[in-house]
């Protein structure tokens, strides 16, 4: 359950909270560092010093990040709104993921916390005169850390919620997740065999929710199998939509089990699924591409008529799928401790489907975004002809057809079937 663990806890790094928590309580633990400290600054050094300054800095530092802090609530919320209606909904997770804005909303969650502390233990008197002198470093510090955010902050918020940083972030997601499921095709596990292998007497084991399979455990699928002696067919993939009754994995006794030890090897298969209401772009290579094929979809609407930013996501999805086709590092072998589990792998037909299918159909009726299209599809049956070349010529036919029925020019139907030549002789 280790892997399990990791993507939990690699989830909660990612919510703004956890970042603005950590933040707060190292203000605090700052703040109050020089009550625990002052003995070791020498009595001389505050009057050479001028530490009796800090608490008109610290009360600075406490109004003037109380309103930043606010004003940056705002603005955030503005852009994950624009994200929301300029580009998608589903990319909206992403620019709530952006690290360098949980970065400047921590810090300034923290400075604040830290200067309201240091305030209360001025006026208690905890610090002394030494105390104060190691206050004064440590705010200065601080003060610098806060310039710095506030710079990184204003050239980011240039960027923040705009239809193309939104659009480089679901770009960047789906080859991530592309690049990782190249290196391992199968999560670690082993291939899934064909149909005719799996015994019919094979125990089916079916879903308790309903949702979508955001992560899947194979180490601890892998340690179920050895410990109990079983094989694990697992029939769904990270992105994979369950409901209640539905199969998930079919197991295979490797050894005379007893009917309660079956059953308890299937509450912890189940176990090592995490099942959400949403899609994640983390395992889900599928999703990247679905997401960056309905930016372009919506570009394509009525309301927006935007066929640049179609044009744009198609080179993007080109970029994402050469990935899949000229992979950097070879495939992974086998984890060695999940030799017994079978996990079924991604189809080129699948990927193609995801992105390609509904730009062709919502696009159909613009000649610039076909063509762009149909050059993309000649320049991935270039780029690995073995792996890409069938779907380049099947989506090639698709996107002809939808052409020749919303094209009213023969003009452009036929520059159209020329840029197509090389796919169908």
């Amino acid at each position: 359950m280790l892997a399990r663990w990791r993507w939990v806890l690699h989830q909660m790094t990612k919510r703004l909270w956890f970042r603005a928590s950590l933040f707060s309580l190292l203000g605090i633990a700052t703040a109050l560092l020089a009550v625990f400290c002052k003995d070791y600054i020498p009595e001389s050094l505050p009057a050479r010093i001028g530490a009796d300054a800090v608490d008109k800095i610290l009360g600075i530092i406490a109004s003037s990040m109380l309103a930043v802090t606010t004003f940056s609530l705002s603005t955030m919320v503005s852009a994950y709104g624009a994200a929301s209606s300029g580009v998608t909904p589903r990319a909206t997770t992403l620019v709530m993921e952006d690290t360098t804005t949980q970065n400047a909303l921590a810090t300034f969650i923290g400075s604040f916390l830290f200067s309201l502390v240091g305030i209360i233990a001025l006026s208690t008197g905890a610090y002394g005169k030494q105390g104060r002198v190691l206050l004064f470093a440590v705010t200065i510090v601080v003060v610098i850390l806060i310039v710095y955010t506030l710079l990184r902050w204003i050239d980011h918020l240039s960027k923040l919620g705009r239809v193309g940083e939104t659009i480089d972030r679901v770009e960047q997601a789906a080859i991530d997740a592309i690049n990782n499921r190249v290196q391992w095709p199968h999560l670690g596990a082993a291939a899934y065999p064909c149909e005719s292998v799996i015994p019919s007497s094979a125990l089916i084991i079916t879903s308790l929710h309903t949702g979508y399979v955001q992560h899947i455990d194979v180490q601890a699928l892998g340690a179920i199998a050895n410990t109990d002696e079983i094989q694990i067919f697992m029939d769904v993939l990270p992105g994979s939509f369950v409901h209640i009754g539905m199969p998930l994995a079919r197991t295979v006794s490797l050894s005379k089990a007893r009917g309660e030890e079956l059953a308890s090897s299937n509450e912890k298969i189940i176990a090592t699924l995490a099942i959400g209401v949403r899609r994640t772009f983390e395992h889900d290579p599928r999703f990247g591409l679905s997401v960056l094929s309905e930016i372009a979809s919506r570009a394509l609407s009525p309301a927006v008529n935007d066929p640049g930013t179609a044009i744009d996501v198609i080179g993007r999805g080109v970029r994402s799928l050469t990935c899949w086709g000229t992979p950097k590092e070879p495939a992974a072998k086998i984890d060695a401790d999940c030799q017994h589990v079978y996990l079924r792998g991604l189809t080129v037909d699948d990927l193609f489907d995801d992105f390609f299918a509904p730009i062709a159909r919502d696009g159909a009726g613009l000649v610039e975004v076909d063509l762009r299209m149909m050059k993309a599809l000649v320049s991935l049956a270039q780029i690995n002809p073995a792996m890409f070349r069938g779907a380049c010529t099947r989506h090639a036919e698709l996107l002809l057809k939808h052409a020749n029925t919303a094209l009213v020019l023969e003009e452009d139907r036929h520059k159209l079937r020329a840029a197509a030549r090389p796919l169908l002789h």
